[in-house]
């Protein structure tokens, strides 16, 4: 748990009964405290940070980073993508290779969108082909970047004779405009900064001499680098851009391991107790489709506000816990989690409850939980 979570009772909401569980309750104290630490990571030039929104998906979210200077951004679906540019983004990279439907949708939002800079990810000459079709049909030109695989085996291209290959071959479609490399390392999490630090630079080796090379030639050239594990090893090298995203909500798998990165918790879950059917045994309205659960049970959230339990199993709308103090819970009880993996969890609501001072004031909409906007 970061410094900044210390506060013995910094979550209770006051007017709380005005809020349905199991939900989502933002901060918007600590939602802010983690933008402007984010920003003075990098010294404060919002030109090295392109924040991915997968984390938050939500217009007033991308607003309030936009207001604070904050705007290009990563996206990873074309609904994502479109929330930030309505919001005013002056880039946004998407960051999938995009295949099927997916190829014409964006040049849809070129079109509809001209305001806002969208670029998107390849990692094959055949991938790069389709884009160039697209865009030579639609009389447009797409900025495209170059993934590269460096060791986490997802997604991207390996260094060697294939990568040189498809630079030159993007370099030679007309309707394409190659813009730089993009490079994600988010296997590597060692909770040691150092030790972490070491394996993302030995992973970037062989991408610093290629990208050295590449900006000779085009001092435009960006590398754009990981995401919220290697925010504090990529920020320390000036000539790469940044891509956290988790750190705007935090979580506790990342808190407990990148102890060095000082965020806040920002986004909790509400969840109350709906049974106690036997002796030390309670059950909450967080089930699977309140968590993400694609963690071990016992991984899946951290209560704030409970000690001396277990998570023993979960179904769609049920968690049960083993709890020490059964007698002195009652049902309907509230209780404040922490997710251990914030990103999938926000995808499961519809919206959240904007906490300032204690009080629910607002709901923000998750607007891109949902695959489709307008384009």
């Amino acid at each position: 748990m970061t410094p900044g979570n210390l506060s013995s009772n910094w979550f209770l909401i006051n007017n709380v009964s005005e809020l349905d569980s199991p939900s989502i309750a933002l901060y918007k104290d600590r939602l802010l405290f983690n933008i402007h630490k984010m920003k003075a990571m990098v010294g404060n030039d919002v030109s090295r940070l392109m924040p991915h929104v997968k984390t938050n998906k939500m217009p007033k979210v991308i607003a309030l980073m936009i207001s604070n200077g904050i705007t290009r951004f990563k996206a990873s679906t074309i609904a994502e993508a479109e929330i930030a540019a309505q919001e005013g983004a002056s880039e946004v990279l998407i960051a999938h290779q995009l295949v099927g439907p997916k190829v014409e949708r964006l040049a849809s939002l070129i079109e509809n969108y001209p305001k806002t800079v969208f670029s998107t990810l390849v990692d094959n000459i055949a991938s790069a082909q389709r884009l160039n079709e697209v865009a030579f049909n639609k009389n447009l030109r797409i900025a495209i970047f170059i993934d590269i695989n460096n060791g986490m085996d997802r997604s991207g291209i390996e260094m060697g004779a294939d990568l040189d290959e498809l630079v030159f071959e993007v370099k030679n479609l007309k309707n394409l405009y190659f813009r730089g490399l993009h490079v994600y390392d988010g296997h590597l999490r060692h909770s040691d900064f150092q030790k972490r630090k070491e394996e993302i630079e030995l992973g970037l080796n062989k991408v610093n001499t290629l990208y050295a090379q590449l900006k000779k030639e085009d001092p435009n050239c960006q590398l754009i680098c990981g995401g919220t594990p290697s925010f504090t090893a990529h920020l320390l090298e000036e000539s790469r851009i940044c891509s956290p995203g988790t750190c705007l909500f935090w979580d506790w798998g990342y808190g407990d391991k990148m102890e060095e990165q000082e965020f806040q918790y920002a986004a909790l879950l509400v969840t109350r107790v709906i049974s106690k059917p036997k002796k030390g045994i309670i059950t909450l309205d967080l089930g699977h489709k309140g968590v993400a659960s694609e963690n071990p049970i016992h991984s899946r959230v951290r209560f704030l506000n409970l000690s001396d339990y277990e998570l023993l199993s979960q179904s769609e709308e049920h968690g049960v816990l083993k709890v020490k103090d059964w007698d002195t819970i009652a049902v309907g009880d509230v209780f404040y989690g922490v997710p251990y993996h914030i990103c999938p969890t926000i995808n499961l609501y519809d919206e959240v409850a904007v906490i300032e001072n204690g009080n629910k004031v607002d709901t923000w909409q998750i607007t891109a939980r949902k695959r489709k906007i307008n384009i």
